[in-house]
């Protein structure tokens, strides 16, 4: 029991207004109304199956992800909420993350979702340009996202994150600075800054649009980052940056190897048991299927020469200094199985060691593909 790390949980609501042409997410546009108590009792009964895996801890952080949770009525956010309740130990100062997407954003709503214990709202800006957001299939417009904004500031909620996208189609250097001034205007405790990436299965991807080129966007990051800096917000994570004491709690137990239940449609698990097994679950993908009680699509047991990998997979997109007894202690390795890689990691500049810390260096970071290569299995 000691040894097992902190637990998470993952809720997903698969339902938005409309599919993004370059979203890869497990969405499905709505056809009618959202089946609000249907869903959430399933999403209960699905957890019902893997309160086991809690196996007497409490749950830390809870993240609502989706499609777009904020589709949810307040009522069935307080049901599920109240079931979650019922079934886990939930900590004290547990931080409760929803999605929001600024067009489907109701005041009295937001109150209701604040009532059922939501703590922590990321609201899906991606851009303050009306023709960006046209072109990025978004259902908001540039005065929706500040109201969002500000309606989140105005709660005293613990903390909210806006969503930012960079590098997108026909996007200059002047357009991705200006997004973020603005959205650094409205002061939100965290700012999630990534670039637009084209992913197979998209609309984008089978009809990808002109993006600015690797130079362009080698400044846009460069003169970003600094915007940011100045701002008072700190980069912990490859495309997160938050002012101090306001990481989000959820991802940082993902990336430090943390465990997490994953209950509704296409929800990922990863969960260690007190034998040193560590599985991953995933759920069905369709709410069809979802919803006939089919809630478990597959799971395996990760290989324990995959260990490594995905150990360092998750711990290097951090960029904080990697506890080395976390190795052994969240894997159940000797760190002497991973002696010869980290001796090559050193001598190549990736990284940096301590007697207590693994650190990786801005050399590592422009390298973080080779620097994981290394931990492959062969």
């Amino acid at each position: 029991m000691a040894n097992l790390p902190p637990l998470s949980l993952y809720i997903h609501i698969p339902w938005c207004v409309q599919k993004c042409p370059y979203c890869d997410f497990n969405s499905h546009a709505l056809k009618g109304e959202v089946p609000h108590d249907d869903y959430v009792q399933h999403l209960l009964a699905d957890l019902d199956a893997d309160v086991h895996y809690a196996q007497g801890r409490e749950v830390k952080t809870i993240f609502i992800g989706g499609g777009t949770p904020s589709l949810l009525s307040g009522e069935a956010m307080q049901t599920l909420l109240d079931g979650v309740r019922a079934r886990l130990p939930l900590a004290h100062d547990a931080e409760i993350t929803m999605e929001a997407n600024p067009g489907t954003v109701e005041a009295d709503r937001f109150v209701e979702y604040q009532r059922a214990g939501v703590n922590r709202i990321s609201i899906g800006v991606q851009s303050f340009d009306n023709a960006k957001l046209t072109r990025l299939g978004r259902i908001h417009g540039a005065d929706e996202a500040r109201r969002a904004a500000q309606l989140a500031q105005g709660l005293g909620l613990r903390s909210f994150n806006l969503d930012l996208m960079h590098g997108l189609p026909d996007q200059t250097l002047e357009e991705a600075l200006s997004d973020l001034r603005q959205a650094i205007a409205l002061n939100p405790p965290h700012l999630s800054w990534y670039q637009l990436t084209i992913e197979p299965n998209t609309l984008f991807g089978s009809r990808p649009p002109v993006l600015p080129d690797d130079d362009a966007l080698w400044s846009i990051f460069e003169q970003g980052d600094q915007l940011l800096r100045a701002a008072g917000y700190q980069q912990y994570e490859t495309s997160a940056y938050a002012k101090p004491g306001y990481q989000c709690q959820h991802n940082l137990n993902y990336w430090r190897f943390g465990d997490y239940l994953g209950i509704g449609c296409g929800a990922h698990g990863k969960v260690t048991l007190a034998d040193g097994r560590i599985v991953r679950t995933a759920k069905t993908r369709h709410p069809r299927g979802f919803m006939q009680g089919k809630y478990l699509d597959k799971q395996h047991d990760v290989a324990t020469q995959d260990k490594p990998f995905e150990f360092f997979m998750n711990r290097f997109r951090l960029l904080e200094a990697a506890p080395r007894e976390e190795f052994t202690r969240y894997t159940g390795l000797d760190e002497a199985v991973i002696r010869p890689q980290i001796d090559a990691a050193l001598a190549k500049g990736y990284l940096t060691e301590t007697a207590q810390h693994w650190q990786i260096t801005e050399h590592g970071k422009l390298f973080l593909n080779s620097l994981l290569e290394l931990f492959l299995s062969e």
